[in-house]
């Protein structure tokens, strides 16, 4: 039986507001965050780092590391957004995101950018603040619609951002700008999530002395979820495995080039700009066709996608691809986030949305290091080869494990 909505969470007359300023906010710390992904490979030579297989190996470990940190860390502030309201984490988060980011403008050596990617993880978890907030506030029937519309604002900003990050890099001829402003948008989300109105009521007192090992073995118990956090670490370690050699995979293709930051931002915009068009009309199919028949659906667009990538067909093929890839790539999150929605008691939403956070975290990890590895060793093109492989796997992991939750 699925839990039940409680009343203020059901009928609260603030929560398209809710949603709305939410969107805005994702869509901002997406630009914040993305802004320095086409960047980051090419900031490295700065750094020290100088033989091109060290920075595809640093690529994927600076790539990893916020992630990495985050696993340990989300439970546990998932645990307090569920004690003192979900509206802190997300400020939370933020704050923390946009402070770091900042400082790795500042960074010498490829060692101070791990300590302070690092120093964000610890902080981070925005996403699944976002996402929990969201969830616990508006109606259950909407809440495939309104994931994706968190989704929607988070792909705008993927798309929005490295062609920013990309553009500044290259006109005014400094990798270390785009981290700063970087830093400065972020501070702007910051101050619109102050705006977010939030009805949250503090758990009973006998809820808060359970301990979180206790709390998460108990959810782990639960029916269904197991499954679905699964869905979102392989999900995750399949697509970011490809972050950190994009940009390089297009050096590959084009040479140095003065504009190669730019381009290399628009290949990454271009899967955002196709989830923009997508993500909406997948959410919505999702309360009404049920959310694991559109997971599978995603999940096997995007292997479609991702197979071809690994061919030396040139660089305007690769961005029509990538925007192929963004019409699928985009519904996997919140079809599996509307399903851990549906499938955990409300009053634990936090704890269960930041256990989906480590595994989120761990495919982010896992992927990037992945990634990386496979292209200093085998070449950048196997990388593309190996995500479209585990798609496939998850695809199957769906059909075989996941539960269908159309009829409630």
């Amino acid at each position: 039986m699925l839990p039940a909505m409680t009343q203020p969470e059901t009928e609260s007359p603030t929560w398209r507001r809710t949603l709305w300023t939410m969107v805005a906010v994702q869509f901002t710390m997406s630009v914040a965050f993305s802004i320095v992904q086409p960047v980051m490979p090419l900031f490295l030579p700065d750094l020290g780092v100088t033989s091109d297989s060290a920075v595809d190996m640093w690529a994927g470990v600076l790539a990893a590391a916020t992630s990495f940190v985050a696993i340990f860390t989300a439970p546990f502030w998932g645990n307090l957004s569920d004690r003192y309201g979900r509206k802190l984490m997300v400020l939370r988060s933020t704050l923390g995101i946009a402070v770091f980011t900042g400082l790795m403008g500042l960074a010498q050596s490829p060692w101070h950018m791990l300590a302070l990617r690092s120093g964000m993880g610890a902080l981070a978890g925005f996403s699944s603040a976002s996402v929990v907030m969201v969830a616990t506030q508006v109606p259950e029937q909407r809440l495939g619609y309104s994931l994706g519309w968190m989704s929607s604002g988070q792909l705008v900003g993927s798309l929005v951002g490295p062609l920013i990050g990309g553009v500044i890099a290259d006109v005014a001829g400094s990798y270390r700008l785009p981290f700063f402003v970087a830093g400065s948008i972020g501070l702007g989300a910051f101050l619109m999530t102050l705006l977010v109105p939030e009805r949250f009521t503090k758990p009973a007192e006998s809820s808060r002395k359970v301990g979180l090992i206790a709390s998460l073995a108990a959810l782990l118990r639960a029916g269904g979820l197991l499954p679905v956090i699964m869905v979102m670490m392989m999900g995750q370690f399949a697509t970011q495995a490809v972050g950190p050699v994009v940009t390089l995979y297009v050096r590959d293709m084009l040479g140095n080039r003065p504009d190669i930051a730019t381009l290399g931002g628009l290949a990454f915009a271009a899967t955002g700009l196709a989830g923009v068009l997508a993500v909406p009309f997948l959410g919505k199919r999702g309360d009404t066709l049920g959310y694991r028949k559109v997971l599978m659906l995603s999940l096997g667009g995007a292997a479609l996608f991702s197979a071809p990538q690994a061919l030396p067909l040139g660089y305007w093929a690769f961005v029509v691809e990538r925007f192929g890839l963004g019409l699928f790539v985009g519904g996997v999150l919140p079809a599996a986030n509307a399903l851990v929605g549906r499938l955990a008691n409300p009053a634990q939403r936090g704890l269960v949305y930041g256990m989906t956070s480590s595994a989120y975290f761990l495919g982010n990890t896992l992927g990037p290091l992945m990634g990386g590895s496979v292209a200093a060793t085998f070449g950048i093109n196997w990388v593309f080869a190996v995500t479209a492989t585990l798609l496939m796997v998850n695809l199957v992991w769906v059909y075989l494990k996941v539960p269908d939750l159309k009829d409630g």
